[in-house]
Parts: structure tokens; C-alpha cells; sequence
């Protein structure tokens, strides 16, 4: 043990409080109630006190740093914490302790992640998070979340398969120092470096390597996809900022993340499709920030991080209580509940605005960082994609999503569907979400922005009410919004599914499966007649030949001298006659003997 300074990881609290739960509730349900609410603030917390460095231990000859804080860590830290609150809240209803294990487990990968100093054990608390995740699909308990879990853990197992052939590069090309989770220099990258870096990407959703999120965050429960929406992608975005600022690829595919999640957000029927797509969109820019890599644009996409994680889960909770009331999530099927479920209706359109960039929101203090932090750097069609992605985001979101909901041109009367707002734990929930989404976008060092910046890894220098900017945000909005008005017509939601890059590995599967039942399976069969009507036979026949050359052989060796040391024995027992006067006389004959020969041969 090299040093030991914190009594408890953060992350020990929830694993240690997750193994609580099932032996709390057999005691009493309120029992696991009240620990799900006080690990969550004894976590928060925590984080405020923790030393710069902690829990570093050799192992097997590796120092493993579980704790090392700064300030790219601590903004990641508070976030996480707050959001393993609020969703836990959000989802206290659930009497299931499964899911609560399985979201705890989860959010400890994620805050193990974000504290540790080297690879080995992020690699431990990477693989923790994916394992966990999964049941969070698994728990819905449907077929197509049983398919879906499946494939989200294929997918994240082949991605932590290239992350660690990054890692095992890494430190046979560096050695023990390979192994410290540092900032990689952009010109010194080699082969294992872009190994480690498709691993975090993979994670982070960047196309093509993106369709796991929309395939299994729809299916996953109402509560699990608050979980999920908050954790995974941003843990990626908190290690891409960590190891790869700076990385020109990563301001390209980021941008071009933003355009095809919006994209694809437009078309899709399914709310939390929708939503799931957009969390592509939003990570873009977070990503693109991270490869722009000025102080600025670093700045903005830990802010934008900060802020994505409560808006998009505020977004999930709002569409999550329509399912949980409604038991649909597609657009095509729902409208007019505006009456039914008035709360749920404001926490959405207060998701929708703040994730839109509305001034007053988050939205609007986080996104334009990075924004502006293309111009600076003179990346105009970076800049340009980034803005064009707004408009689609307001379009999808800010507009379509909730029209369809709560409108969709039905009056109240004209809504079949029996509603009414969801439990006060869910709505206590998305309320707590909706405070930070409207207290980021003021000004002040009390849950305002600038409370915000201060926690961001370098000074900010950035006001985001100028007049150019609030001018650019209403000519964007109100153009946005006049053409949904034009279009409305065009944008009406259809039941069918849109294809995504996911078609290729499930049509694949499907052509393995194939090769493995026919060809695969015929060559097996071919092989198991050929073993059993030759195989077998010349076994049997090697068999008895050995057996007979053991009887016959080796028997007769080994007996036989056996049989010779019996029969010599045998002799010699006549020899012996038990008279003393006998045995005298021959030694005396043998000593006459003896001294003949000496005489003779003398």
C-alpha cells in the first residue's frame, strides 16, 4: 500500500448500499425508500471533500489510482451525484430492488470511472457500468428488451475488448507509464492510442459505431432510461476530454454526430427514439468541443455535458410518465392528454426549450460555448453544422415532440386514452430536473451559470447574453418555429421504424446464425458420423491392442522376473536348514575356498 487518504470511494457507497437494498426490504419497503434517498446526498456530499488524490495501491506490481480529483473531475462528480438523486427519487415507486441494484451498480462504474488514474482500473469500472446497463434494458422484461439487452452488451463487450487491446498495447509500448490515464499528445498517438480512443467513442455514440443507443434505450424500463441517458455517453465524453483534447477527427465526427442524430430525431415515431437519437445530436457536440480543444471549447463541452445530462433527463422523465400512465410511447398513437397530464406536459416543454438553447435555460449557456469556440478557432463549416443541428434539435424536440403528445390537433375530449399525471415521486423528480434546467441559465454563483463556469476545467471568459447572440438565438427559434407551423402537416408522426446502421449487425446475425445452423452445423454432423464410425472403431481396436500388449508384453516382463525372484527365493529356503553346525562348515569350505584362489593366482 502506497497511500490511503479518504475513508470510503464514492463509488463504495453505492455498491456497498446497492448489496443493502433486498436485506432492507425484507425487513420493510420503507426501509430501502429511505437508504435509496440518503446514499444519493451522503455521495453528493462526499465529492465536496475529497483530497486530490487517494486509494493508491500496488497490485501484482501495478499502481491502480482509484481516486484523483480536479477540476475536470470534480464538474463530472457533482453532476453525477445530483443525477443519481434525482433519478433515484424519480424512481422510488419501484418496488423492485433489481433495478435499483442494477441503476446503483451503475452509476458507481460511472463515478469510478471518472475518478480513476489509470487505465487498469478504469478499465474495471468500464466494464462494471456496461454489465450493469444492461439490466436496465433486461428488467423491462419483453421480448424485444431481452433482444435489445443482448445486443447492448455484444456491443459494449466488443468495445471493451478494443479498449483493453489499446490498454495492453499501450503498456508494451510504454511500459508501467503506458498505464496513467493522462492527456495523449495528438502528434505522439500510435496504434494503441486510437485503439483505447474507438473504445471511449463507442461509448460516446459516434457514428457509425452509435445504433446500440437508439436499439436499447427505448426498450429499457421507465426509470432505468433516466439512468441511461445520464451516464454512459457522458462518462465517454469525460474520458475523450481527459486523453483526446485536441484530436481534429473528433471535431469532425462530432459535428457530423449532431446533423445525423437530428436527422434521424425528425423522422422517428417513437418518443424516447426520438429522445434516443438526440442524445447522438447533443453528445456531437460535446464530442466536437473536446477536438476543437481550445480552453474554450473544453470548457463548453464539460458545461454542455452538465447540462445535457439534466435536460435529457428531464426529457426521459416526462416521456417516461406518459408510458408509465399510458403504456405508449409513440407519437402516432397519443395527443390531447394536455388536460390529462398537465404536469408532465410543463417538465417536457421545459426539457424542450432548455435542450432547444432558449435564453433562461441551460441549454442556452452551455451549447453556444462551443459554438463560439469554432468560430474563434475559424472552423466556419464545423461552426455552420453545429447551428444547423440547433435548428433541428428545436424542430424535433423543442416543437414536434411535445405537440404530438400533448396536441397533435386533438382537443381534450377527443383523447381516448385514460391518463392522469404520474406518482408524486416522479414528479418530485422531474421537478428537481426542471430547477437546474431553469437556474443554469441565470446569471449568479447560486445555481446559476456562473456557479457553472466556476467548476469548469480552466477561467471562463464568456458572457452568453450578448446582444449577437440573443439576436442569433430568436432568428433561429422563430424561424424554426414558423416553418413547423408551415409543415406541421408533413411532420405528422407515421407507424413505421427507420432504419439505422443497427440493420447491418442484426441482418448479420441473422446470416450467422444461418452459416452456424447449415454449413457450420452439416460439417459438425459429417464430423460427429465420421468419429462415430471410424473414430470410435480405431480407438476400440487401439485400445485392445494395448491392452494386449500389457497382458502379453509388458505383463510377461514384469511377471515373469517377478516369478524368477520367487522360485530363486524358493531355492534358497532349501538351502537353509536352521543347523548352526552347517552353516559353519560352509563358511569355513567358502574361506578355504577363497584362500585357494588368492594362493593359486599368487
Amino acid at each position: 500500500m502506497i497511500s490511503n487518504s479518504i475513508f470510503m470511494h464514492p463509488a463504495t457507497l453505492f455498491i456497498l448500499g446497492a448489496l443493502l437494498l433486498p436485506i432492507l426490504k425484507r425487513i420493510h419497503i420503507s426501509l430501502q425508500k429511505v437508504i435509496l434517498v440518503v446514499i444519493p446526498i451522503l455521495a453528493i456530499i462526499q465529492i465536496y471533500h475529497l483530497p486530490d488524490s487517494f486509494g493508491i495501491t500496488r497490485y501484482m506490481g501495478f499502481d491502480l489510482i482509484f481516486g484523483r480529483v480536479d477540476q475536470l473531475t470534480r464538474v463530472f462528480l457533482n453532476v453525477f451525484t445530483i443525477m443519481a438523486l434525482i433519478g433515484t427519487i424519480y424512481g422510488l415507486h419501484v418496488n423492485e430492488s433489481g433495478q435499483h441494484i442494477a441503476g446503483w451498480l451503475y452509476v458507481a462504474g460511472s463515478l469510478g470511472v471518472t475518478l480513476c488514474g489509470d487505465y487498469l482500473t478504469l478499465f474495471i469500472f468500464w466494464e462494471l457500468m456496461a454489465f450493469a446497463s444492461t439490466f436496465l434494458v433486461w428488467y423491462r422484461k419483453k421480448k424485444r428488451s431481452i433482444e435489445a439487452g443482448f445486443r447492448y452488451l455484444l456491443v459494449h463487450t466488443a468495445g471493451g475488448l478494443i479498449l483493453l487491446a489499446g490498454i495492453f498495447l499501450r503498456y508494451k509500448n510504454v511500459g508501467m507509464e503506458g498505464l496513467r490515464f493522462e492527456q495523449i499528445a495528438v502528434d505522439g498517438a500510435t496504434l494503441a492510442d486510437y485503439l483505447i480512443m474507438i473504445g471511449f467513442m463507442l461509448n460516446a455514440a459516434v457514428p457509425p459505431i452509435h445504433a446500440w443507443l437508439p436499439d436499447a434505450y427505448p426498450e429499457a424500463t421507465v426509470t432505468g432510461a433516466v439512468f441511461m441517458c445520464a451516464f454512459t455517453t457522458k462518462t465517454a465524453v469525460y474520458v475523450l476530454a481527459r486523453a483526446f483534447p485536441g484530436f481534429e477527427v473528433l471535431a469532425i465526427m462530432g459535428a457530423i454526430m449532431t446533423l445525423y442524430g437530428v436527422g434521424y430525431a425528425i423522422i422517428e415515431n417513437d418518443a424516447r427514439r426520438i429522445l434516443a437519437y438526440h442524445i447522438v445530436s447533443q453528445v456531437g457536440y460535446m464530442v466536437c468541443g473536446i477536438g476543437i480543444g481550445t480552453a474554450m471549447a473544453i470548457n463548453g463541452a464539460c458545461a454542455h455535458a452538465y447540462a445535457h445530462i439534466l435536460y435529457k433527463a428531464l426529457l426521459f422523465m416526462g416521456v417516461g410518465a406518459v408510458l408509465e400512465m399510458t403504456g405508449k410511447s409513440k407519437l402516432s398513437e397519443l395527443g390531447g392528454l394536455y388536460a390529462k397530464m398537465p404536469l408532465a406536459l410543463i417538465f417536457t416543454v421545459i426539457g424542450g426549450i432548455s435542450i432547444s438553447g432558449f435564453p433562461l435555460t441551460s441549454g442556452f449557456i452551455s451549447k453556444s460555448m462551443i459554438i463560439a469556440a469554432a468560430g474563434e478557432n475559424h472552423q466556419v463549416v464545423i461552426m455552420v453544422m453545429l447551428l444547423l443541428a440547433a435548428v433541428g434539435t428545436f424542430l424535433s424536440v423543442g416543437i414536434k415532440l411535445p405537440y404530438f403528445i400533448w396536441f397533435g390537433g386533438k382537443k381534450d375530449s377527443e383523447c381516448k386514452i385514460d391518463a392522469k399525471d404520474a406518482p408524486w415521486n416522479m414528479t418530485l423528480g422531474m421537478a428537481m430536473a426542471a430547477f437546474f434546467c431553469i437556474a443554469l441559465g441565470f446569471k449568479g454563483h447560486f445555481f446559476g451559470y456562473n456557479w457553472l463556469y466556476d467548476m469548469l476545467p480552466t477561467a471562463v471568459h464568456w458572457d452568453p447574453y450578448t446582444s449577437y447572440h440573443l439576436s442569433e438565438t430568436f432568428q433561429l427559434l422563430g424561424f424554426t418555429g414558423f416553418g413547423f407551423y408551415l409543415l406541421v402537416k408533413f411532420l405528422k408522426p407515421k407507424p413505421y421504424i427507420a432504419l439505422d446502421l443497427d440493420w447491418f449487425y442484426r441482418k448479420g446475425a441473422r446470416v450467422f446464425m444461418w452459416f452456424a445452423s447449415k454449413p457450420i452445423n452439416a460439417v459438425n454432423e459429417f464430423a460427429d458420423n465420421v468419429w462415430k464410425n471410424i473414430g470410435i472403431a480405431f480407438t476400440m481396436l487401439v485400445a485392445r491392442f494395448f491392452s494386449w500388449f500389457d497382458k502379453e508384453a509388458i505383463d510377461w516382463v514384469i511377471d515373469g522376473s517377478a516369478q524368477s525372484v520367487v522360485e530363486g527365493g524358493n531355492q534358497l529356503r532349501q538351502i537353509e536348514t536352521g543347523k548352526i553346525q552347517q552353516y559353519i562348515g560352509a563358511a569355513v569350505l567358502i574361506m578355504f575356498v577363497i584362500l585357494l584362489a588368492v594362493v593359486l593366482n599368487a
